[in-house]
């Protein structure tokens, strides 16, 4: 079967001459920048957009979870638009195969050898299209790319680019034709968004400036691939003090304490929280994390990993409240996190 994906794009970066690492300041203008071209697509949702920077910038990726119509696959589609780095779609559909995605050895009959043919999945970022339609099989082949940015077929691993960035949309798991996302997929994937319904002004705008031509279709990139490595770079020497880091650990620790939980959150749910504040201070033109850091990404961290038990559904509660109501009651440090460095 031929792989349902579009590849296009320059050239990935290689190992060899790295680029300096940019300042925060430097980092704050190009995000601002990627921002900016992003929000030329999806009018009045600079949070969403926000979230999907932190993400990239935290060397995460992105599920974007909402019903139809409201912008998922705009998103995916301008982020990944706005770096000029390669850019591969994959449409999510029940017959895909896992080859569909990693690539398959092909015998060659003129060297009588096989020869890899690399999947969709070889690219700096990669768009999956409605992640949920697609059997549990197949959503399972993206779980190493995904953790260990690599790829094993037939014995022999082949590593992925870097930056390596999966942003997948999905609509709810009420809606027809769709499969629920297993536990170990939804936590490989840093953050998760909800775009929601634009309000009547961002709506009026929308259908104003979009209704005669397709906004992607006039989107050019305003970064690339080696200024976003460069950007992760950064952010990785983002300063997090003990305090913070304990701040962390405590609200991840919280969520195995809830009685209305089957199952709280990962150890590698801690290391993107951390990662996440990061980022998100790294935005916000600082080279060290305070506990507003960890506060602004907790919920699109946490919450998608939790699992409810029955009778928490029953009663209609939501892994979001949860994750709102642990940060209401866990001590926050009030000491100084700008105190220790390096």
């Amino acid at each position: 079967m031929t792989p349902r994906a579009e590849l296009s794009g320059a050239p990935t970066t290689g190992t060899g001459d790295a680029p300096e690492t940019p300042g925060v300041d430097q980092l704050h203008a190009t995000i601002q920048r990627i921002a900016a071209n992003v929000e030329q697509v999806l009018v009045g949702k600079p949070e969403v957009v926000r979230l999907a920077l932190v993400t990239l910038l935290a060397e995460g990726h992105l599920l974007v979870e909402d019903v139809p119509g409201v912008g998922k696959t705009s998103l995916a589609k301008a982020l990944a638009r706005s770096i000029d780095c390669t850019v591969s779609r994959i449409q999510f559909t029940p017959d895909l195969l896992p080859s569909d995605i990693t690539g398959v050895s092909v015998y060659n009959r003129r060297t009588e050898s096989f020869e890899f043919r690399p999947g969709p999945v070889f690219a700096n970022v990669v768009v999956g299209d409605e992640i949920n339609r697609a059997s549990p099989k197949t959503q399972s082949a993206l779980l190493e790319c995904m953790e260990e940015r690599q790829v094993t077929v037939d014995g022999d691993t082949y590593p992925l680019s870097s930056p390596f960035m999966v942003i997948a949309t999905q609509n709810p798991v009420e809606m027809e034709g769709t499969y629920a996302l297993p536990e170990a997929q939804r936590d490989r994937f840093t953050t998760r968004v909800s775009i929601g319904y634009p309000d009547p002004k961002a709506e009026l705008a929308m259908v104003d400036e979009h209704a005669g031509h397709d906004p992607l279709a006039d989107l050019r990139p305003v970064a690339d691939a080696a200024e976003v490595h460069g950007l992760v770079q950064a952010v990785r020497q983002v300063h997090v003090s003990t305090e913070v880091r304990r701040y962390a650990v405590d609200l991840v620790a919280g969520t195995r304490q809830l009685t209305e939980l089957r199952l709280g959150a990962s150890p590698r749910s801690t290391l993107q929280l951390v990662r996440a504040a990061r980022a998100q201070a790294a935005l916000a033109g600082r080279g060290f994390t305070i506990p507003d850091d960890v506060q602004a990404v907790a919920i699109p961290v946490l919450a998608h990993r939790l699992v409810l038990t029955s009778e928490a559904r029953a009663a209609r509660r939501s892994t979001t409240d949860l994750v709102r109501q642990l940060l209401d009651r866990t001590p926050v440090p009030r000491g100084d996190t700008e105190r220790e460095r390096g």
